[in-house]
């Protein structure tokens, strides 16, 4: 576990004119996911429970069942109201969290700690969709060869591995690169299923009648058994809106909104009411009613598209999840992880090295485990309906306490996407038995990673603190002790400038000697891409301008990279850093060894997993750019 020497980065709001641009980086990046739900979502549906018949009063009440669960979730929480909570541009359930966290701390502080453990719990579970949405995504477009010919069916398996390892490689361009060469991608996707979807409807119009809410209503009452079996495949068709808002830091909010309404929901709704007049026509359609739509030679050409744009589908989650590593490390639920910027513009738009292969291999296990996409149905959704009630729980929070909405305000929105959601919930819970299991089995393992490295931060910290003691201090007793000073300048990256770099302390103590100039260096990350160095550095002299002892604090544009040696280059014009000798420059940085005792305050298995963890943070002289030649790490035990 190394001394930071930056503090936590603030996010940039992101959200300009939306133009043409990041509408399309929107629709690539964003909408991958809900947008590929036509590939399975009816498939499944009446493949699910065998009771459900092709007739008329089923087959529009499951249309207006996924019509009217896209408008009230997606349309109406997520996009109209959700996105308004975003933190200082970022979303996602994490954020959201945060925000809620906050908005108690100024009204007292009541619960705000399990407002943040609630938040790390819907964390988890996106965590678990994210491993599960690539695989059935993209299964679910390349087992659209079978339905071309039978004997295409062996290679389904080793062509989707192929399509995944290339999904995860590229992720290093970043959501803003991919994006760009996605969106229009995803735009002629929309545009062909809803093209599809509107030729068999200008055939059969009658099926616009399965838009009225009553066909839903109907169809629960006359067979509620079934409607409930029903719920637990249609909720597949609004998996996507959880990544929708984790993504918000990507693109701002405007241009998300704007792609829905325009683009995608239009195109989603005339797919689903092809898809059931296709089931009316022809029952035995409900095999396949995606493919079976078109004519036969568009089926193959729509296997290639539909490939392109599942791969497409799973960048939504995989972005999501970046941004969730993301505010999880501000909240102090990871060590700090490499983070890579990939835009010059946008702070959200990142890549985390270990958080892409992780999901890689746990996706790749998944597909070869499960096999085919139907089989992953019957695993997907408990994560993601789990992660929708937190959301909708932390969103009333945030209503309540922040924006003040009246209490009859809150309850109705509550009652409403509460008993929607809850519903969606207690019908996958019936999938646990047949892979949910899996899901939560990804999110109870990443859920006691979270808790377990903020508990043994929490434990860590305090003895930290007590070990590293008041600067000022400490600088009192360099004075009165007569420390024999040596030639040269010492640099201690440190995260504040009240508590003394334990590099610094253990050079004094072990060494015995004090370098003529010692500076203390704080990197802080502002809200803007670049910050100019005239207005970077503030230089304070610690009370005493002839000790040849300074701390300086570094603020850094989100774009600007955090080098520390061309921080004391531009800093040694500064009277205060008057005689800097910058050829003879050592950076020392502190690092705390963990040793686990019997101490009370975590289980001797969470102390071992927590120590893990600090082994495999990111390097700090890495993302501080130190010279590796002049670069000391020091260390102090710390007991856990």
């Amino acid at each position: 576990m190394e001394d930071g020497g930056t503090a936590s980065q603030a996010s940039l709001t992101g959200q300009g004119p939306a133009g043409l641009g990041r509408l399309l980086g929107a629709l690539g990046v964003v909408y991958g996911d809900i947008g590929t739900s036509p590939l399975y979502a009816l498939k499944t549906v009446f493949t699910l429970d065998r009771n459900l018949v092709p007739d008329k009063p089923d087959v529009f009440g499951v249309i207006s069942l996924v019509f009217w669960s896209i408008t009230l979730i997606v349309s109406a929480k997520y996009v109209i109201f959700i996105l308004r909570a975003d933190n200082e541009g970022e979303g996602g359930v994490m954020a959201l969290a945060a925000l809620a966290r906050g908005a108690l701390l100024s009204d007292g502080g009541r619960r705000a700690g399990g407002v943040l453990a609630l938040g790390a719990l819907g964390a988890a579970l996106f965590y678990g969709d994210s491993v599960i949405t690539p695989a059935i995504s993209v299964l679910s477009a390349v087992e659209g060869l079978e339905v071309i010919s039978s004997r295409w069916a062996v290679v389904v398996l080793p062509v989707s591995a192929v399509i995944l390892i290339l999904l995860f490689v590229i992720q290093r361009w970043g959501t803003g690169q991919v994006g760009a060469v996605f969106g229009p991608t995803m735009m002629f996707w929309f545009a062909c299923i809803g093209v599809a979807g509107a030729a068999e409807v200008v055939r059969h119009p009658g099926v616009l009648a399965g838009l009225s809410p009553t066909y839903a209503v109907l169809f629960v009452v006359a067979h509620p058994v079934i409607a409930f079996i029903a719920m637990g495949a249609v909720v597949l068709a609004i998996t996507g809106a959880e990544a929708l808002y984790a993504d918000m830091g990507h693109f701002g909010r405007a241009p998300i909104r704007r792609a829905w309404f325009a683009v995608v929901f239009p195109a989603l709704t005339l797919n689903y009411l092809g898809q059931g007049a296709l089931i009316l026509r022809t029952p035995d359609g409900r095999a396949d009613p995606f493919f079976l739509l078109l004519p036969q030679w568009a089926r193959l050409p729509m296997v290639v598209l539909a490939t392109v744009a599942t791969v497409i589908a799973s960048q939504a989650v995989i972005s999501g999840a970046f941004s969730m590593s993301r505010e999880a490390m501000r909240l102090g639920f990871l060590p700090h992880l490499r983070i890579r910027q990939t835009s010059r513009r946008e702070y959200g738009q990142i890549y985390l090295p270990g958080v892409n292969w992780s999901l890689f291999a746990a996706v790749l296990l998944v597909v070869f485990t499960f096999g085919s996409s139907t089989n992953l149905a019957a695993a997907y959704g408990v994560a993601v309906t789990g992660t929708f009630l937190i959301t909708t729980s932390l969103f009333l929070v945030v209503a309540r306490v922040l924006w003040h909405w009246p209490t009859w305000q809150v309850a109705v929105f509550g009652i409403i996407f509460g008993s929607i959601e809850l519903l969606f919930f207690t019908a996958n819970l019936a999938k646990i038995s047949h892979g949910g299991w899996l899901t939560l089995l990804i999110a109870a393992t990443v859920f006691t990673v979270l808790l377990t490295w903020r508990r043994g931060a929490e434990l860590v910290t305090p003895r930290r603190t007590e070990l590293e003691g008041p600067l000022l201090d400490f600088i009192d007793t360099l004075h009165t002790s007569h420390v024999l000073r040596v030639p040269g300048t010492a640099v201690f990256p440190h995260p504040n400038k009240e508590t003394t770099p334990l590099a610094l302390r253990a050079n004094v103590a072990h060494n015995h000697v004090r370098h003529s100039r010692i500076v203390i260096i704080t990197g802080r990350t502002a809200n803007a891409p670049h910050i100019p160095w005239d207005r970077r550095l503030t230089i304070d002299d610690l009370g005493d301008p002839t000790d040849g002892i300074i701390h300086i604090t570094a603020v850094f544009g989100f774009q600007d990279p955090t080098d520390f040696p061309e921080v004391l280059r531009r800093a040694a014009t500064h009277p205060l850093a008057e005689g800097f000798a910058l050829d003879q420059v050592c950076y020392f940085v502190s690092r705390i060894t963990l040793r686990r005792t019997r101490r009370p305050g975590m289980a001797a298995w969470r102390k071992r997993l927590f120590i893990g963890l600090a082994h495999n943070a990111a390097s700090q002289a890495e993302f501080l750019h130190l010279p590796e030649e002049c670069t000391i790490v020091l260390s102090a035990e710390v007991p856990v």
